[in-house]
């Protein structure tokens, strides 16, 4: 059986997606693990939960310093925990262009919405003001620009008469909790088949 690539999730608040990640590592044929969950608020409900789970955990607040000086940080404790891919899971912050260069092609991102559309905040409130029929999830490769990668895999959610930002939301997030980690493990699968090829 191939080694697992390595997938460090990195979080800020509860970290549900992160939570959907973890549970899909529990299949036998999953072919990623998680090594870390890093976040920039020490206090995010999220890392409690990986660390229950026996993952290790890094967190260092943000505020005070320079992006790349925190980027710089959070980088570290990736390649000190080898790994391969990171996961991004409602990190609610701008990424450098050095971090995003030096994970080039290797870091993953879910947005709640079907990009190129809405791009950015307030997703599910545009969709709806907009009158579009239906809204949804993107993860998509990150690249120095906002919401901007490559799309990997997407969801989509009917927008339904009478729906709020919040209920869309809440339908919409169960759609991200089975579709990232489903996307991470494709993209795992296919850097585990290239290794084998090179």
């Amino acid at each position: 059986m191939s080694p697992k690539l390595r997938v460090g999730v990195m979080i800020s608040g509860r970290g549900s997606n992160m939570a959907s990640i973890l549970a899909a590592t529990e299949a036998p044929d999953c072919p990623f693990e998680v090594v870390l969950v890093a976040s920039n608020n020490p206090d995010a409900a999220g890392l409690a939960f990986a660390d229950s789970k026996g993952i290790a955990i890094w967190a260092h607040d943000h505020r005070g310093m320079k992006r790349a000086e925190f980027d710089r940080l959070i980088d570290a404790a990736l390649r000190g925990a080898n790994v391969e891919m990171v996961a991004l899971a409602g990190y609610m912050r701008l990424l450098s262009s050095e971090f995003v260069d030096g994970w080039k092609g290797r870091i993953l991102n879910i947005h709640p919405s079907l990009l190129p559309k809405y791009k950015g905040l307030d997703t599910h409130a545009r969709a709806i003001e907009a009158g579009d029929s239906e809204a949804g999830c993107s993860v998509h490769v990150v690249t120095p620009e906002l919401d901007d990668g490559p799309v990997v895999a997407q969801a989509r959610v009917p927008i339904l008469p009478g729906d709020t930002p919040e209920t869309l939301a809440e339908r919409v997030l169960k759609e991200e909790h089975r579709l990232y980690p489903a996307a991470l493990a494709k993209c795992a699968a296919d850097v585990i088949r290239s290794r084998k090829s090179a």
